[in-house]
């Protein structure tokens, strides 16, 4: 039962996660690392924040806008401090890239009110350039686009290797990094708001598991997005499967199999400024018991910290983890226990030995956007005891900073 004390306990620290979060982020400024560590303004970065892929297209409908505008306000409020969000939608409905190298210049003006507003509260942005899958186009869209212009591709996964396709991400990513917000008028590529581009949204290999075609990928397009913009850090955007680097470690990949990245070499790449994981052992390990998934979770998280920390000389985000209502058993309390869980792990690696900068949950939403969801949602004006719980690890994260 929950006692006044309690409560009031939760208020102040709720209420010292957004000073400690806000006061450390009052000057912008671009966040770069040293080391294994981020900075921000000479001073280390350490974060607790938020995926909210959704935030442009939503801003495509400026009598939506509100709910743009709302779950930042709420994510501040509890001491959030970055958010992950699609730069892309390709081809079809609501399109940013209608076709290759055409714009819909409402789509993008949507772009540039969501990083003015994330600029508003505070907020930096973490900026994914095209999809692995075919939700919002996807490589499977550039694939179709290079086939309609009569290039001989066979595979989605010519998106990593064929020379006309990787022409159209280029151009992409410049047209999209070169970008002058007709909010603020800041180029993107001059806006510290911006903390960093990702290549893409959990690429994958099917024709290559070994990692080493999607390695060449990432060479050739790190090196010529920091040509362009050499201010912002740029990640890979991976969910941290091992390859044939490290053979005895594939055995930590869900089902002990390669998906065509390597964690190892993919992210010992120069341009590579960060690592990242993604986790999700109730769909990964579908069937498994409550202790296998832990168990499985611990490896996962200790053994790509490690990675990074001693291998790679490089920081790790948690970029995006979560748990699903739509898993069976799934209670609120569940989700709390599996949120503090996580945290800790997260929290107890930054204490003691840095490298682990910060954790964002999948997802958070506005209200008022039934239509979206996907299970993962987190309502943080509904949602209270879970908006507590990333409130106090804002606040554990930022004082790690001091």
């Amino acid at each position: 039962m929950t006692t006044m004390s309690t409560i009031i306990n939760a208020w102040v620290l709720l209420v010292g996660a957004v000073s400690v979060v806000k006061a450390q982020d009052l000057i912008p400024g671009f966040v770069q690392t040293s080391g294994t560590e981020f900075v921000l303004n000479g001073s280390p970065f350490l974060f607790n924040g938020f995926n909210s892929y959704w935030l442009m297209v939503v801003a495509s409908d400026p009598t939506q806008r509100y709910k743009v505008s709302g779950v930042f306000h709420e994510a501040a409020s509890a001491g959030l401090s970055v958010c992950r969000t699609w730069a892309f939608s390709d081809g079809g409905y609501q399109a940013l890239q209608k076709s290759p190298g055409v714009y819909d210049e409402l789509l993008f003006q949507a772009l540039d009110f969501v990083i003015s507003e994330a600029r508003k509260y505070r907020i930096k942005l973490i900026l994914s350039l095209v999809n692995n899958y075919n939700d919002f186009g996807g490589k499977h869209q550039y694939v179709e686009w290079a086939i309609s212009a009569g290039v001989p591709v066979t595979s989605d996964d010519d998106f990593y290797t064929n020379g006309v396709i990787k022409g159209y991400y280029k151009n992409n990513a410049k047209a999209i990094i070169t970008r002058i917000n007709s909010i603020t008028r800041i180029a993107y590529k001059e806006d510290p708001t911006i903390m960093a581009w990702e290549l893409m949204n959990e690429p994958r290999c099917q024709v290559d598991v070994s990692g080493k075609t999607l390695n060449g990928w990432i060479q050739e397009m790190a090196s010529y997005l920091k040509s362009i913009d050499n201010k912002h850090l740029l990640a890979v955007g991976m969910e941290g499967f091992y390859g044939d680097s490290t053979p005895k470690k594939v055995q930590y990949n869900p089902g002990s199999v390669k998906y065509g990245t390597d964690f190892i070499t993919n992210n010992l790449i120069k341009e590579i400024d960060y690592t990242t994981i993604h986790a999700y052992a109730d769909i990964w390990l579908k069937g498994e018991g409550d202790k296998t998934k832990e168990i499985f979770m611990e490896r996962w998280f200790i053994n790509h910290w490690n990675d990074s920390r001693t291998v790679l000389k490089k920081p790790l985000v948690f970029g995006e983890f979560g748990k699903s209502k739509k898993d069976p058993g799934y209670t609120t309390q569940s989700r709390d226990s599996f949120m503090n869980t996580t945290y800790s792990f997260i929290y107890n690696f930054a204490k003691n030995g840095a490298t682990i900068a910060g954790g964002l949950v999948w997802q958070v939403m506005s209200d008022g956007m039934e239509s979206y969801y996907d299970g993962y949602e987190i309502v943080l004006t509904q949602d209270t005891s879970t908006r507590n719980i990333m409130s106090v690890q804002a606040l554990k994260m930022a004082s790690l900073a001091h």
